[in-house]
């Protein structure tokens, strides 16, 4: 029986790690040994950044929501209790939308929260 050799599964696999490396300074993207540690560094900073991701947009989100409170004379933290008691079921990506887009509908449900505060 003939012996098989792996060059073409060996070349497929480089091949697709320097793809991956593709527009990497230096000898990254060329050469196989650089390029696979660099590929499998990226690979962890991107798994990190999709998790930090999440992370950014709602602390943007609450800071936004904290200065339209602010401008309407009530702190972030009663205005989100105030709501909850108030039975309005707003997520915070939308309350920022709210606040930027129509100050008037945020200023009507600071009156809401504040109301079914006493």
């Amino acid at each position: 029986m003939a012996r098989i050799k792996g060059a073409t599964m060996t070349r497929k696999r480089r091949n697709k790690v320097l793809k991956l490396a593709k527009g990497y300074y230096g000898s990254k993207h060329s050469l196989f040994k650089t390029a696979k540690q660099a590929v499998m560094k990226s690979g962890n900073y991107a798994y990190i950044g999709r998790k930090q991701k999440k992370r950014d947009f709602r602390k943007l989100w609450i800071t936004r929501i904290s200065a339209a409170c602010k401008q309407n004379g009530m702190n972030y933290s009663t205005f989100m209790n105030g709501l909850k008691k108030a039975d309005i079921n707003l997520n915070r990506k939308m309350l920022s939308e709210i606040a930027i887009a129509d100050p008037a509908a945020f200023t009507a449900l600071t009156e809401k929260a504040k109301a079914a505060l006493q």
